[in-house]
């Protein structure tokens, strides 16, 4: 794999409750220099992130959706959706809500994510954060069942706000259970390039990274394809 074609499935972040406009513009310069293919920042700094990005080509704007624990209102995450489709975003990851999932309440995770994917259609790319080190293999593939009924376009396995490794055997379970009807993001404690790799062959199209290790990654693969020149 050339170095262009892993940042061109790379997301980069600035979700953390400390980032501030200087970190913003710090990741924005990054995506510009790798062509990572999205930048994502919390809600409040989406309009301020799509004029960043206004005139850079193949680096996309996103923000969450009821992040980080998903447990906020429908009309809350609806409200939210609308604004950030505002402000310009173009990926919209929303956050499942966990608790109702985990207390069997399906119809009700199920419908509140259709009513956001079908406000996005059209507008925005949509990828629903499942969040799987919160739960069984079972409660796992059944968010995943939910969110490809949902007509989301991403299943997202984790907000990185939970502790956890980059979980490449669970997310193979999840591959091998939803085939090619939708596609994944693997995010939270992808850190080395072999981890980057086998979650590349196994078919995950995107990867939610931190700024510094993917960076790594990418500088890997560009010191690699050097030595073999």
């Amino acid at each position: 794999m050339l170095p262009g074609e892993a940042a061109a499935m790379i997301d980069i972040s600035t979700v953390r409750t400390q980032h501030t406009l200087k970190d913003i513009e710090e990741a924005v310069g990054y995506a510009k220099k790798y062509r990572f293919i999205n930048v994502h920042t919390l809600p409040c700094w989406t309009a301020a992130l799509s004029k960043m990005l206004e005139d850079v080509e193949g680096v996309s704007v996103g923000a969450p959706v009821g992040f980080p624990g998903g447990g906020h209102k429908t009309e809350v995450k609806l409200l939210e959706a609308r604004e950030l489709l505002r402000d310009g975003v173009q990926e919209m990851d929303i956050v499942m809500n966990i608790g109702k999932l985990k207390n069997g309440e399906y119809d009700y995770v199920l419908e509140e994510l259709k009513e956001i994917t079908a406000l996005a259609k059209g507008k925005a790319l949509v990828k629903v954060i499942i969040e799987i080190n919160t739960l069984t293999d079972q409660e796992m593939l059944k968010a995943c069942d939910l969110v490809m009924e949902s007509g989301a376009d991403f299943i997202k396995t984790g907000t990185g706000w939970i502790p956890g490794g980059a979980n490449i055997e669970r997310i193979r379970k999840i591959k091998e259970h939803c085939g090619d009807r939708i596609r994944i993001k693997a995010a939270g404690g992808i850190r080395t390039l072999e981890e980057f790799m086998k979650l590349a062959e196994m078919g995950v199209e995107r990867m939610g990274i931190n700024m510094q290790s993917a960076v790594e990654i990418v500088q890997a693969l560009a010191d690699r394809h050097k030595d073999k020149s």
